[in-house]
């Protein structure tokens, strides 16, 4: 059995994380039982044990920085992205407002509903393909607000093998850019 933390709240429908500390968290209404949270537990046991091996992969590969290493790669993203956004953005016809360099840990880029577009400077510790998708991917976003088919169509016109991109960004092992 796991160890798991249970928050008890107003809703209708039983949840089951990982928190950010590797912990199993239950949320559930207040009337279901312990006995029904046991048993939700051991029938996810499979969803449970991959996202918490999931989990620990992560953690033993994430990388620690300095003050002074974040400095640089914030340095290196605000002198890269803009210029590849720019480059892309020609080579696929599209416009974009502007670009923003943030310290976002989650997510590698966004792109706003007035095509505003935001990368995390961590994205400078990927290989040079890596980062090129996810140019791709947010410039996508300003003809397709979505995740349809007709986004993949685009991205994958400009980039036909994305998926293996995609695999460097969930990968192992960070290479940084090199200019």
């Amino acid at each position: 059995m796991y160890d798991y933390i249970i928050k008890y709240s107003n809703r209708k429908t039983v949840s089951l994380q990982i928190s950010e500390d590797g912990e199993l968290i239950v949320k559930a209404p207040y009337k279901f039982s312990q006995k029904k949270i046991e048993k939700l537990i051991n029938e996810y046991s499979g969803w449970i044990d991959k996202n918490l091996k999931k989990h620990q992969e992560l953690q033993a590969n994430k990388v620690e920085l300095s003050d002074a290493d974040i400095v640089l790669l914030k340095d290196i993203a605000n002198n890269v992205l803009p210029a590849k956004t720019e480059y892309f953005a020609k080579l696929m016809g599209v416009e974009f407002g502007s670009v923003k360099i943030t310290s976002a840990q989650k997510r590698f880029g966004s792109c706003s509903g007035k095509n505003n577009i935001c990368y995390s400077y961590i994205l400078m510790l990927y290989p040079e393909k890596a980062i090129d998708y996810v140019v791709i991917h947010e410039l996508s976003h300003t003809v397709h607000h979505n995740h349809s088919k007709q986004f993949y169509d685009m991205i994958s016109e400009y980039m036909p093998d994305y998926k293996n991109a995609e695999k460097l960004l969930k990968g192992k092992q960070k290479i940084p850019y090199r200019e």
